[in-house]
């Protein structure tokens, strides 16, 4: 069942995606263990597969499991957010993303920008600027990592506290998968995990997990998105997520 003030915080904030309408992906992969329980991966290589399940199915494979509109319409949001922070969009996603729908709430708005944006967008330039937002000759303009945003440093405490909760829930990363799971992609992928039912989670441990991972530093990443200096397509997606982010806190804030 839904947490209804998660409903409540979300449908105040409106601008909801609607299922069905963007393809794309986030990190998160489904293996069989030894012990025949099912494992929950995080590997980059599994990007665009995992979320057309969340974001895009196709006919014959929608999601098995059975979720409120509001636990899916915040999967959706997730989702988008962590596709769109793991690689640039080629050109067919552009194209659906350019079908989002809106509202007159400012989420609904960020929406509608954001569609606007990517109709009128090139793909190869959007590759270069996602380039030197978040890659860069050294480093990009943005280092999207909770330790960094954090502590100033990579690979810091907050890793490692996120790594002890990301086991206790049966997430791994995939041997040889070289990113840090403090990205913010990998952190918008478990949160859309954990609201679509791709990960069984406990009463209560979305809320944990966004507190101690998220509310401490994403909304901030995502208003520095917003105003970064090489951003053009990509302050629109920071419009969304530090929008969505407030949303999401005062959700969990309202008392049960």
């Amino acid at each position: 069942m839904v947490d209804p003030r998660r409903q409540e915080g979300f449908l105040a904030a409106g601008g909801a995606l609607e299922p069905a309408r963007l393809t794309g992906g986030f990190h998160l992969s489904m293996s069989g263990s030894q012990n025949g329980r099912a494992e929950r991966s995080l590997s980059v290589e599994s990007v665009m597969d995992v979320a057309r399940t969340i974001l895009w199915p196709e006919p014959g494979h929608e999601q098995a499991t059975k979720i409120d509109d509001v636990e899916a319409a915040r999967a959706h949001e997730y989702s988008l957010l962590a596709m769109l922070l793991t690689r640039s969009p080629d050109a067919p996603t552009l194209s659906r993303i350019a079908e989002l729908r809106g509202d007159t709430t400012p989420l609904g708005r960020a929406h509608l920008a954001l569609a606007q944006a990517a109709g009128n967008a090139n793909a190869e330039i959007i590759e270069r600027e996602f380039f030197n937002l978040f890659i860069g000759v050294g480093r990009g303009e943005l280092l999207p990592y909770g330790s960094y945003y954090l502590t100033g440093f990579l690979n810091e405490r907050p890793l490692v506290r996120l790594r002890q909760d990301l086991r206790a829930n049966g997430i791994e990363r995939i041997e040889g998968q070289i990113e840090p799971e403090d990205h913010v992609a990998t952190l918008c992928e478990v949160m859309a995990g954990f609201a679509s039912g791709q990960f069984a989670a406990a009463p209560g441990m979305q809320q944990l997990f966004f507190e101690r991972h998220l509310a401490p530093w994403v909304g901030q990443f995502f208003v520095d998105l917003e105003r970064a200096e090489a951003a053009d397509f990509y302050r629109y997606v920071g419009a969304i997520g530090s929008l969505y982010i407030e949303t999401e806190a005062k959700a969990f804030a309202l008392p049960a």
